[in-house]
């Protein structure tokens, strides 16, 4: 039996006066009488399904899937809801709804639920000022002029293997030739060579060891990081200006309230009145609650 599948008309109006943003002219022409919330949209199984409900459904999925608001995605949208429902009625119909598995999975979701609300309320309430971020800007990137690099390097897989080309280097071997040969680095097929890099721009041990040699030298012994073992050779060093406040206001507001956020968890922990049963919980020598192993089985 074919099943029918559903067209909303005029579903881009309606969408549309939550604030989603809208692609297609008809918007404009259909605006002029939006329903209020509480319309009832379709009515399934005696079930009236109100046009608030539905905005709810496709907010979550427009985010889910970060598509375009389109007819297509919201007659999409509609059908699945639809589908949600009628499975939804007949979990009910033979009780599934009675079980403590839905009881506990529903009131998991409500926790997650409150729980970004909250933390979206606090990030709306507590935006970092024009000084915060102007105070951020000056300590991380200061005043000074920074010191930026270009280099080459050879990775390698062992120690060993980097301390044999160190070897073959110092009999006169050529960087870039060996880079080639030898690197497992995406850079290999262009002999090691990197982009111009600053403070923070590499893995610490890396730009570390850089900044300790003169432009013409390399490494004396292999360096290590978490992608394996580096011969590097700096070939020139310059001075560069820090960058605006405008270019990196986004980078530093998130950084800053991600902080926040931080703090914000902290504060609320500080104050939170927790007992533990200590049959089943315990509290390591850092004050975190740990659940013991044998019940954790």
């Amino acid at each position: 039996m074919n099943r029918p599948i559903f067209f909303f008309l005029g579903f881009l109006a309606l969408i549309t006066s939550t604030g989603l943003a809208a692609e297609d002219k008809t918007t404009e022409q259909a605006t002029d009488a939006v329903p209020s919330g509480d319309t009832t949209i379709a009515t399934i199984n005696g079930q009236d399904v109100s046009l608030n409900l539905f905005r709810q459904f496709y907010g979550d999925r427009m985010r889910q899937t970060r598509g375009a608001n389109t007819p297509a995605l919201q007659n999409r949208a509609f059908n699945e809801f639809v589908n949600i429902l009628v499975t939804a009625q007949d979990a009910e119909k033979i009780g599934l709804d009675k079980e403590q598995r839905f009881a506990l999975a529903l009131e998991i979701e409500r926790l997650q639920l409150l729980s970004s609300l909250a933390i979206q309320n606090a990030v709306q309430t507590r935006k970092p000022s024009d000084e915060d971020l102007q105070k951020a800007y000056e300590e991380r990137y200061g005043k000074d002029k920074r010191i930026e690099y270009r280099a080459r390097h050879i990775l390698v897989k062992t120690e060993e293997e980097g301390k044999k080309l160190v070897e073959e280097l110092k009999g006169g071997a050529d960087f870039t030739e060996l880079a080639k040969t030898h690197s497992i680095g995406p850079t290999g097929k262009d002999g090691g060579e990197l982009p111009w890099f600053g403070a923070g721009q590499m893995v610490q041990p890396f730009t570390d060891a850089t900044a300790a040699l003169k432009p013409g030298e390399y490494t004396s012994a292999p360096i290590q990081t978490q992608f394996g073992w580096h011969i590097i050779l700096l070939e020139e060093t310059r001075e560069s200006n820090p960058p605006t406040l405008d270019e990196v206001k986004k980078e530093l507001t998130m950084a800053l309230q991600q902080n926040t956020l931080g703090a914000y968890i902290a504060e609320l922990r500080d104050k939170m009145d927790m007992k533990l049963n200590s049959d089943l919980i315990k509290v390591t020598g850092e004050g975190e609650a740990k659940a013991k192993p044998e019940d954790a089985k």
